[in-house]
């Protein structure tokens, strides 16, 4: 069943292990609230004391107050379960043994109610318990959160952003309320400050913010993986174990091993998808073509992604790509965009990652959409009674002479990166490869070399190339016998 959202609710989320002697005074706080329409929901995590008790007692005599048990698996999993839980439209995470204000949920309500830019609000807050005094939190900017969390676990945000980045993430042990606020801000949104001291953290010496310290490495790890493209983009490369010397470790980096890492601004949702190509190229995906170079398929969020990574090259190209000449991953993109701006058909390029060692050229890999055309031209050369079959032929015959109009020559031209299918009784063609493209213009003797690899029969070529010469307005029968007498030696005996 699905849950209707309610649009003025509040959900209060309390994740509980182990706080039974602090519990009842955190419940006590949020019920004292001046906003009415809000909820609690206590996630206890496999306590060992008498918490579940405390929350349930207080679920059965308040129906504004709900509590579900789990076994142990961690803080993170806990605020999922209990958000999943949550009917409220907007969500707010209290921890077990923190309070606040009777004023702070009414307050950040009103914030996210009146600016949708707004994604994140938070109040001042002070230490009690073993420890005293003003948290003093600094102002929000990308580049220091990069660095390190200045937003506390209890501040207010939408669920359906919540929704959006996947929840908390459950395999980090520690800072996960840090990981979530990349997460939720790295692309855009504002983070408002409540003039007044809405929360109280209670500071215990034996706590989980003390103990969380132990496992810097595994967390700086798990946020680099997870969030590699927004460490780039805000710090020159990965987040460093001494998080403040970040920007200056990637300096120096990046002149040792310099990464080029470009993402169609249409799909910069995609960005960690790119940016973690080289990593994650050998183990993950589907391998459609592994010879010379290898291309796979990858599914990230609702898209199919074909990505190419290119052999290493030889020692000299390896000089020749590093100094003087695009790498075919770069040429495979920015081709397909010219492409696409001229309005010639090629799968949606998504973006492409190439790194060097020092003065030498090293991988390069290139993604884009799956196409949706799901024949080749081999297709055609394979079945002669294919459907529709001169009625395609001649199609691509007039979409080749269109590239040749545009200035467009593609020195691959060959079967298996010609694409089409017929849709709506319309028949869409695109092209593939296309690192070795030309740009100028195509005269009639090399736009009939263009045929030569199309190793097909030749009554099925003379149906193209008529087609062709008619829509370039060229003499018919001296593009057949150019095209006829350029093609490849091997593929001359298919009469």
């Amino acid at each position: 069943m699905v849950k209707k959202i309610d649009n003025s609710m509040v959900s209060i989320i309390i994740p509980v292990y182990n706080m039974q002697d602090f519990l009842a005074e955190t419940i006590d706080s949020v019920l004292l609230s001046t906003y009415q329409s809000f909820e609690v929901i206590i996630v206890d995590d496999g306590s060992s004391d008498a918490s579940y008790e405390v929350a349930k007692k207080y679920s059965d005599k308040d129906n504004r107050v709900r509590c579900f048990t789990q076994h142990n698996s961690g803080v993170s999993a806990a605020r999922n379960h209990a958000i999943r839980e949550a009917i409220g439209k907007y969500i707010l995470p209290v921890d077990a043994d923190n309070l606040i204000s009777t004023n702070y949920i009414e307050a950040a309500v009103t914030v996210l109610d009146n600016n949708a830019k707004v994604k994140v609000v938070r109040c001042k807050s002070v230490f009690f318990g073993d420890r005293e005094g003003e948290w003093k939190l600094p102002q929000f900017s990308l580049k220091l959160l990069a660095r390190k969390n200045m937003i506390d676990t209890c501040a207010m945000y939408r669920k359906s952003d919540w929704e959006f980045v996947g929840g908390y993430c459950e395999n980090i042990l520690g800072r996960e309320d840090w990981e979530f606020w990349i997460a939720l801000l790295k692309r855009d949104g504002e983070v408002v400050n409540l003039p007044f001291v809405g929360l109280k953290y209670r500071i215990r010496n034996n706590s989980k913010r003390i103990t969380d310290r132990n496992h810097k490495r595994k967390v700086i790890e798990i946020l680099n993986t997870r969030h590699k493209a927004f460490f780039y983009r805000e710090l020159g490369g990965k987040l460093h174990y001494r998080r403040t010397w970040s920007r200056l470790f990637n300096f120096f980096s990046q002149l040792i091993r310099p990464e080029r890492i470009v993402v169609n601004p249409d799909f910069d949702i995609l960005d960690e998808f790119i940016y973690n190509i080289h990593e994650n190229f050998d183990n993950e995906g589907i391998t459609i073509h592994a010879r010379r170079n290898s291309i796979k398929i990858f599914k990230e969020k609702e898209y199919q992604i074909v990505v190419k990574s290119f052999r290493k090259p030889n020692f000299i190209n390896r000089l020749v790509y590093s100094n003087f000449r695009a790498s075919k991953a770069r040429r495979s993109y920015e081709y397909a965009m010219k492409l696409i701006a001229s309005g010639i058909g090629t799968p949606t390029p998504i973006g492409y990652y190439e790194q060097k060692c020092l003065f030498l050229f090293s991988k390069s890999y290139y993604a884009s959409l799956q196409s949706d055309c799901n024949y080749t031209f081999k297709d055609l050369i394979e079945n002669p009674k294919f459907p529709d079959r001169n009625e395609i032929l001649k199609s691509i015959g007039r979409f080749t002479a269109e590239l040749h109009d545009k200035g467009i020559w593609h020195r691959d031209y060959s079967a298996g990166n010609i694409l089409f299918q017929q849709k709506n009784q319309k028949i869409d063609i695109e092209i593939l490869d296309l690192n070795r493209m030309e740009f100028g213009i195509v005269d009639l003797e090399k736009g009939c070399k263009n045929f030569e690899r199309l190793n097909i029969d030749s009554e099925s070529l003379t149906l193209m190339v008529k087609e062709y010469a008619t829509v370039r307005d060229f003499n018919q029968n001296l593009c057949i016998e150019n095209v006829l007498k350029m093609r490849w030696s091997k593929h001359q005996h298919k009469k």
